[in-house]
């Protein structure tokens, strides 16, 4: 399961059984996501959370890192037993606007932020599915 994590919205991706897929799951409001994936690990396993972690072009943190940080520490806290790793999360929201863009949607779809928070955590899914399958 992946988040791109905003301090309004979260976007939420998850993979197939054979981790091959990302897909969009939904975005939610940065209030409600602990009790979202309360609920979504009630039905479903999860093995892995995978956050996006803003950085600058340098590879240093950003200013929303601290935001990030806290929410991993929210996520350890509410599931230790789920692993949670970092993915550079640089460009991702403009991939997504990108990949919208060319998706052929109106105007109005490709201006909405939920979709392009949940289209960032697919394609932070995909890179660290990618990036995993690469090192094995």
């Amino acid at each position: 399961m992946a988040f791109d994590y905003g301090t309004k919205r979260v976007g939420i991706a998850v993979t197939d059984p054979l981790q091959l897929i990302a897909t969009a799951l939904t975005t939610v409001h940065a209030k409600e996501v602990v009790a979202y994936v309360k609920d979504y690990l009630e039905k479903e396993a999860v093995s892995l959370f995978v956050v996006g972690m803003p950085r600058q072009m340098d590879g240093s943190d950003s200013e929303s890192a601290q935001h990030v940080k806290g929410f991993i520490r929210l996520l350890r806290r509410t599931f230790p037993a789920v692993a949670i790793e970092t993915i550079d999360e640089r460009f991702t929201s403009k991939m997504a606007s990108a990949s919208i863009a060319q998706s052929g949607l109106g105007r109005e779809k490709r201006r909405d932020k939920a979709l392009i928070d949940s289209v960032a955590a697919v394609l932070l899914l995909q890179s660290y599915l990618e990036k995993r399958s690469f090192q094995q």
